[in-house]
């Protein structure tokens, strides 16, 4: 049985972050997001948890605060991070800031399948780039135990193209099921985990929802 921790990255400092004066701004705080003070702390005290001893292979996606959080259990278990930028968070489009995307733009993109804003993805978009990352990553590590680390709405897609996800009246209201039985319900925190467990033909046996130490 190969085993993949699916985690989300940890707080970024977002709330300490003042006025941004850059060419890249929107590429600043979406790529290049750092983590903040508490979500440093916090990948930190997940990363020791006793779930994740013994991790064979880290991944990340090429986002800052992914690589970030993704280093805490990488250095725990005496391995490196690496890197793929089909794991990163969807591409908006190119809105020029965050404020110029439209209106209902974040509820659309979950209830909608194929909705994009001008060059952006589509959730087919990054679920299909997300399956190909992770079924690639598995059946490089049959028998492993793998944790990697993307990000809220890829995530999500995710688990959509795996599982039944049923988003709410809002976005925030997730239920996630595999095989009928209710595994999450709810928004996805910061770390937030799901364990996913393949068999040698790569076919997914299970997936739970790992709860971690609290977020404070």
């Amino acid at each position: 049985m190969t085993t993949v921790y699916l985690v989300r990255h940890s707080e970024t400092f977002y709330d300490l972050k003042g006025e941004v004066k850059a060419h890249d701004a929107l590429q600043l705080t979406n790529e290049k997001d750092i983590l903040g003070v508490r979500g440093e702390k916090y990948a930190e005290k997940v990363a020791k948890e006793s779930e994740f001893k013994n991790i064979d292979v880290v991944w990340a996606s090429h986002f800052v605060r992914a690589m970030a959080t993704a280093k805490y259990f990488a250095a725990r278990n005496n391995t490196r991070v690496n890197i793929d930028a089909r794991l990163g968070e969807r591409w908006a489009g190119d809105v020029g800031s965050w404020g110029g995307r439209p209106k209902g733009y974040f509820e659309k993109q979950f209830y909608e399948e194929d909705y994009r804003y001008l060059q952006g993805e589509s959730q087919r978009d990054v679920a299909t780039r997300m399956r190909e990352a992770l079924f690639e990553i598995v059946k490089a590590n049959l028998n492993k135990r793998i944790l990697i680390v993307s990000h809220y709405t890829a995530i999500t897609f995710l688990l959509k193209s795996l599982c039944d996800v049923t988003i709410g009246e809002t976005i925030k209201q997730k239920t996630i099921k595999f095989n009928d039985k209710v595994i999450f319900e709810g928004d996805l925190g910061f770390c937030e985990t799901f364990k996913l467990e393949f068999d040698d033909n790569l076919n997914l046996k299970s997936i739970v929802n790992i709860k971690n130490k609290k977020f404070k």
